[in-house]
């Protein structure tokens, strides 16, 4: 492991003894960020081979200050505070939870403090942030940018922005109907404890997931899917992260956190917390957002018929389709 962990309490200490008054990342905070990178080094590499070779840079986006960690050659305009921290004026919004090139590469984790964010409170929040860390991964990928932009969807926006603003028919009624059909399928099949029942709704399942597709464009196809690839399986892997963690003892610290929930009992219940958001997804009014709950079920789905589809996952981007289609 090449990541430093250093007690994040003991370097604002040291800060706020030789300026009082250089800003000081919050102690809460501080073990927030610093039980992240624990965590991390215990879970990462048993989930996705090489995923600690990965430079992993979190910037803290609090009321006033953003503060910056593990990043291998910090921006002038950030002031150094302490021993691999940084700071400047807060920029970006406090509820913040993502992942890109703040300072060109690598990415950046970009997330405010729990409250502020859908988390709301440290567990699930560190769960989050285990989910933007795997953006990390996706990005550093060899060709990944290539492969983004061969997908052909962009139409000229060098911004990214296609990737949330894309036109995709998600009002379109026949679209709309088949993806709820789809959907309960997907919760149907996810639920069968039977092997001979699984196995026919898994068939079924596939069969009406090529129905959906046929009823949309190839560039709405490959942008879709494409989602469902990035944001679902990211999702997907910070349920699995969570599952990991429920034989990790938490720090004395972070368990001493007031909002504090153990990893046993986040663990138990991180699963069905995004099956029972995949029962609500609506494609007509949540539009791109279902990708995050319906890509990590599919996730789940694939470890049941296909349990070494993620050795494909680095080798075929972009894309699970092809993952489903090996099943056949």
């Amino acid at each position: 492991m090449r990541w430093t962990l250093f007690l994040l309490v003991s370097v604002s200490i040291c800060v706020a003894q030789a300026n009082p008054a250089a800003a000081q990342l919050p102690v809460d905070d501080s073990v927030r960020i610093q039980e992240f990178y624990r965590v991390a080094s215990q879970l990462q590499d048993g989930l996705w081979p090489g995923w600690s070779k990965v430079p992993s840079p979190l910037m803290l986006v609090t009321v006033d200050t953003e503060f910056l960690t593990h990043h291998p050659s910090p921006p002038p305009e950030l002031k150094k505070i302490g021993d691999d921290l940084f700071s400047r004026p807060r920029q970006f919004p406090v509820e913040f939870q993502a992942t890109f090139p703040a300072f060109g590469p690598p990415s950046v984790i970009v997330i405010g403090e729990p409250s502020a964010t859908e988390s709301k409170r440290s567990t699930p929040w560190l769960f989050t942030v285990m989910h933007e860390h795997f953006h990390q991964l996706q990005y550093a990928q060899p060709g990944y940018y290539v492969a983004v932009k061969a997908l052909g969807l962009d139409h000229g926006d060098t911004s990214g922005m296609w990737m949330l603003n894309y036109p995709f028919p998600y009002e379109k009624p026949e679209v709309a109907q088949a993806f709820r059909q789809l959907r309960d399928l997907l919760m149907r099949t996810l639920a069968e404890k039977e092997d001979a029942a699984f196995k026919k709704s898994a068939r079924e399942y596939l069969d009406q997931r090529g129905k959906f597709f046929a009823l949309v464009s190839a560039d709405d196809r490959r942008y879709f899917s494409f989602q469902l690839w990035q944001e679902g399986i990211a999702r997907y892997t910070e349920v699995k992260s969570a599952e990991a963690a429920a034989h990790l003892a938490a720090s004395e610290g972070f368990a001493a956190l007031a909002d504090y929930e153990p990893f046993p009992s986040y663990a138990a219940r991180a699963r069905n917390k995004t099956l029972d958001e995949l029962k609500q997804a609506d494609l007509a009014t949540w539009k791109r957002t279902v990708v995050y709950s319906f890509g990590a079920a599919e996730g789940l789905l694939l470890d049941r018929i296909s349990p070494k589809w993620r050795d494909l996952y680095f080798t075929r981007m972009l894309s699970t389709d092809s993952y489903f289609e090996a099943t056949r």
